[in-house]
């Protein structure tokens, strides 16, 4: 089993262009598409595609216009209710897979809510194998939020609590790196936030690992950092592996990085090695890359290229 938490779900809109977008131009729409959003959900979707049992939890009141999208999911779904109406993302691709996003960051909650949250996801990680914390805080919640979860999953639990990753950017994810989760899984932008140094230019891969480095294991027991066309980086006490993705045709990356998650998740949870846990998230990255819109990709629409992986040097003294 797989928990997510979703603090700050979103209704997904993506409207797809005939051509390059042109700021202050009116042009045609060839395709729009709704989703139910938001990080947490999405990394659920495609555990629930490979047929293995998921739980997201979800703040969401019954009459939101999202309960319906997040429902024709077929998702297992644990509402916390008299939460404000989610809110609304508007993503913009054109036939190139250029894709411009205008996130919401969402409606203020009230402290009874993420009491309400914390309490929902303390009591569904008993029997689970991982927790996935992920996404955004809407205002309200503050930045500590996800290292208070986690200490309180495992104070509840103790040697039989889930195996915890956060997939999250700004304060939020700093603020979870008190209480050392098991995964971060951010981006290479992300991650340069977080350690406060820009990515040297020109080797995104070299960038990464240095600056993975910085938090693990000290702050994370370990970081999957995408880097999209590059592939992505898994660093661990025990070292560092790469990956690279195959050819694919470019479709929309909303969601790439869940669907990345998630595939590291399915493959972590049949005991599979670092290489093959990594293997597995860029070919699932590769796969929601290829789709459009925030299509959850299953087993059947993973590339049929080769991931080819390689262990990284560390050179003597790198921390």
């Amino acid at each position: 089993m797989i928990v997510t938490l979703t603090a700050n779900p979103s209704l997904d809109r993506t409207i797809d262009l005939e051509g390059p977008l042109e700021p202050g131009a009116v042009q045609p729409v060839v395709g729009v598409r709704e989703d139910a959003g938001g990080k947490g959900v999405n990394v659920s979707r495609v555990v629930a595609a490979a047929g293995v049992a998921t739980l997201a939890i979800v703040p969401i009141s019954a009459h939101d216009p999202y309960r319906s999208l997040l429902d024709a999911t077929g998702i297992a779904v644990r509402a916390v209710p008299d939460a404000p109406r989610v809110r609304e993302n508007l993503t913009i691709t054109d036939p190139a897979g250029v894709t411009t996003k205008l996130n919401h960051p969402g409606t203020r909650v009230a402290p009874e809510l993420v009491a309400a949250l914390r309490h929902a996801v303390v009591e569904a990680a008993g029997g689970a194998q991982w927790l996935v914390l992920a996404g955004s805080l809407p205002p309200g919640i503050p930045d500590d939020f996800y290292a208070d979860v986690i200490t309180a999953v495992r104070a509840r639990w103790t040697e039989r609590a889930p195996r915890i990753a956060v997939d999250a950017a700004g304060p939020a994810l700093r603020g979870a790196l008190e209480a050392r989760p098991d995964l971060i899984k951010p981006n290479e932008t992300e991650l340069a936030a977080l350690v406060g140094a820009p990515p040297v230019s020109g080797d995104a891969l070299a960038s990464a690992v240095a600056q993975a480095r910085s938090v693990v294991p000290s702050g994370a027991a370990a970081a999957l950092v995408t880097l999209g066309g590059d592939g992505a980086v898994l660093v661990d006490a025990d070292g560092a592996v790469s990956a690279r993705p195959p050819r694919i045709r470019v479709a929309s990356t909303v969601g790439a990085g869940d669907s990345s998650l998630a595939g590291y998740l399915l493959a972590a949870i049949r005991g599979a090695d670092a290489a093959h846990r990594l293997a597995h998230s860029v070919a699932y990255g590769a796969a929601a890359a290829s789709l459009p819109g925030t299509q959850a990709p299953g087993p059947d629409d993973l590339p049929s290229g080769v991931v080819e992986t390689a262990s990284v040097f560390i050179p003597s003294g790198t921390t």
